[in-house]
């Protein structure tokens, strides 16, 4: 049978516990929390940017700071180091040395009109980072998205002026180029405290669905260039074997005539040097001459006689044999 506990008043004892103690333990405790919400860290990379009652107060660099608690100051911590990225038409689910993309299709933002009013699919990336972190924390609400909108139009404007082909080889630096000029004077009347650091095309490609298609009429103007190529290889071979010949002929021609030109003037200043000496003695010149031209006329015919013109009576007996001596 159990028994039955029976409480008397005055058998238990409460001790007292004095005020100032409980007092003093409060004050340390409040002390603590007070100090506790007092201070905060300001990251490397980042900067702090204090409210006191809602208002901007400051800028607090990296470090150990004070700030008045309960929210009298509240800090946002600002990554103004940091180079932030965005990714247009694919996503990135884990980067390394087999960087993994995302399954995913992003025509919506991906396929865009060329100028030629042909469809392309543009995959690209932004880098920006944070260089005013009050103007980025209170001129623009939902920043990302934001500069996303900004990117996403700006690249869409700027592809649409170029034919589908610039925008594929030719342009694709051009292209990149402007758009970072075109996305930061937006950023910049919007005061988002932005600046733009890289714009870089990835891939530029024809949709999916029309790729087979496109594949065969680039192979087509391939082998078309080809044969234009070799057409032009034909023709500059013939061309310039015809512009060469033609050259030499030319230039024989003028060899020729410089030669000429230079006999006749030979031929001339030796005339006028027997003329010169024909004058000073005009039958010495005369007989001269006479001989010399005897002697290469005589000197061509192989049997003759020589007769003087004075002799008279007297009748040559000539060997009428081939064989004897004249």
């Amino acid at each position: 049978m159990s028994q039955g506990f029976e409480f008397r008043p005055g058998e238990i004892n409460i001790p007292k516990i004095p005020i100032k103690r409980v007092i003093a333990f409060g004050a340390i405790i409040l002390l603590v929390i007070i100090l506790a919400s007092s201070f905060y860290t300001v990251g490397t990379n980042e900067n702090g940017v204090v409210l006191r009652f809602g208002k901007y107060y400051t800028t607090t660099m990296p470090g150990l700071h004070f700030k008045l608690p309960y929210g009298i100051d509240t800090v946002y911590p600002v990554e103004v180091a940091y180079q932030f990225k965005e990714e247009f038409g694919f996503r990135t689910v884990s980067a390394g040395v087999r960087t993994q993309y995302a399954k995913n299709s992003f025509e919506a933002e991906s396929w865009m009109l060329t100028g030629d009013l042909n469809i392309a699919e543009v995959k690209w990336i932004i880098q920006y980072k944070i260089i005013d972190p009050v103007a980025y924390l209170f001129n623009v609400r939902d920043v990302r998205n934001t500069i996303r909108d900004i990117s996403e139009a700006t690249v869409r404007l700027i592809v649409g002026d170029r034919s589908f082909h610039e925008a594929l080889q030719s342009e694709r630096k051009n292209i990149a180029d402007l758009a970072k000029i075109h996305m930061q004077k937006i950023l910049d009347k919007y005061d988002a405290g932005i600046s733009i650091q890289l714009v870089q095309l990835q891939d530029v490609h024809p949709p999916q669905p029309v790729a087979d298609s496109f594949n065969e009429v680039n192979r087509a103007k391939q082998e078309q260039e080809t044969a234009v190529n070799e057409a032009r290889q034909a023709y500059n071979k013939e061309i310039y074997y015809v512009q060469g010949e033609a050259q030499k002929m030319l230039n024989e021609a003028g060899g020729y005539a410089i030669e000429r030109v230079n006999n006749a003037q030979g031929d001339v200043a030796m005339f006028a040097a027997v003329l010169v000496e024909y004058e000073k003695a005009p039958q010495i010149t005369r007989d001269r001459l006479y001989l010399e031209t005897m002697e290469k006329v005589l000197s061509k015919i192989p049997d003759k006689v020589v007769v003087d013109a004075k002799l008279e009576g007297v009748l040559p007996l000539l060997n009428l044999n081939q064989g004897g001596q004249k």
